[in-house]
Order: structure tokens, then C-alpha cells, then sequence
């Protein structure tokens, strides 16, 4: 059985989940940490929980969901995974610091593979399906576990709402098409975990997202 623990980081609330099983292996899901406090809250849970990280994922690559890279990557040598379009698509994490008015030094960590859609990750005893959900960003994922029935959604869609779509690669009808087609799709009973704000699931954004 996976167990899901959440993490609200940085100065956009954004949710980083950690996932792991009885194996005690685990995968990372947008480490938004950046503050010494929030990186010492996670390596603790690592550490209490005797976890060993396997797999940093990226949902997509806007700053708030990869503020915590380089301190993955220093602390235990994983390098983020991704899809192709986000490298090629958006910004440098400087760049995009910029837009933001935000001077927090952010040095970016290079994509160490490319995930595509409909692979299957797998840690521990328990596997993970990615889906290509763009229109957030160019390269949105979310990662779905079809046994235990849930869905990390990244920005794609929220309780009650959807991702912004100004932001570079951003398109509305893109986005809308692939939630519909991709996450809306998913057994009624699913629940979402999304990158910012709190659970939902599939029937209750059928029927109550105005947006959709």
C-alpha cells in the first residue's frame, strides 16, 4: 500500500508529495522546497521513515514546483525527470524567478531523463502511470495509480478549478481537452492530489468544476 505524505512549500503553497510503500523506496513528486525549514522537514520524514528516495518526478517545471532540485540533488544525488517539452518550452528557473519579482537564488539542475506519456514508473512494490496532461504548460504530467486510485495532478486541475493558462505554452482549450480526455476519464472514485490547495476527486470535478 502507498502511502502519500503532502508538504506545503514555498511562498506559493505549493504541495510536494512523497510517495512510498512498505519497501521503503520511494519517489519525490515537485520538491517546491526552498526554505532551510522546509528542506529539514523533509529530509527528517526521509530520514524517521527510513526511505530511500528513488525518483525525482516533475509534474512540470515552473519555479514553484522545482524551487527543492538542486537540494535533492545535493542531499541524495537524484536529478529531476520530466517531460521533453518542459526543457525545451519554458524558461530557465532564473528567468522565471525574475517574472516573479522573487530574488531567492534558484540554480537550475539538469533533466536527467524524459518521461513520456503513458510510461510506467515503478519503486518499491507499487507503480505509477504518467498522463500527458498539457496546457498548463507544454509538458504537464500527472501520475496515476490505477490499484489505490488516485492521481497527482500538478496544476492541471484543482478542487474546483483549473491551471492558469498565461503563463509560457499555457493554453486554455489545450488544457480543458486534456483533462477531459485524460483525468476526467479516470474511475469516478479517484482522488486528485493537486499542486496547490487541497484533495478532491474525479466525480466531484465532473460535476462541480465550472471550469469544465
Amino acid at each position: 500500500m502507498i502511502t502519500i505524505k503532502t508538504f506545503e512549500f514555498n511562498y506559493f503553497s505549493e504541495n510536494c508529495y512523497l510517495l512510498h510503500d512498505e519497501s521503503k523506496e520511494a519517489v519525490l513528486i515537485d520538491c517546491g522546497a526552498c526554505r532551510s525549514e522546509e528542506q529539514k522537514e523533509l529530509t527528517n520524514y526521509v530520514t524517521e521513515n527510513d526511505l530511500t528516495i528513488k525518483r525525482l518526478l516533475c509534474t512540470h517545471l515552473h519555479l514553484d514546483h522545482i524551487f527543492g532540485n538542486e537540494f535533492i540533488y545535493k542531499t541524495y544525488s537524484l536529478k529531476p525527470e520530466a517531460h521533453k517539452s518542459e526543457v525545451e518550452k519554458l524558461p530557465p528557473p532564473a528567468d522565471q524567478a525574475r517574472l516573479f519579482g522573487i530574488q531567492t537564488p534558484v540554480k537550475p539542475v539538469e533533466v536527467a531523463r524524459y518521461i513520456v506519456g503513458n510510461e510506467t514508473i515503478k519503486f518499491g512494490n507499487s507503480e505509477l502511470i504518467a498522463l500527458l496532461v498539457p496546457g498548463h504548460s507544454p509538458g504537464s504530467l500527472a501520475f496515476y495509480n490505477a490499484k489505490e486510485r488516485f492521481v497527482i495532478s500538478g496544476d492541471a486541475l484543482f478542487c474546483g478549478s483549473i491551471g492558469r493558462t498565461d503563463l509560457w505554452g499555457g493554453d486554455q482549450e489545450i488544457l480543458i481537452a486534456a483533462i477531459k480526455d485524460k483525468l476526467l476519464s479516470l474511475p469516478d472514485e479517484t482522488v486528485v492530489y493537486p499542486g496547490h490547495g487541497p484533495t478532491t476527486s474525479i466525480i466531484d470535478e465532473k460535476y462541480n468544476n465550472p471550469y469544465l
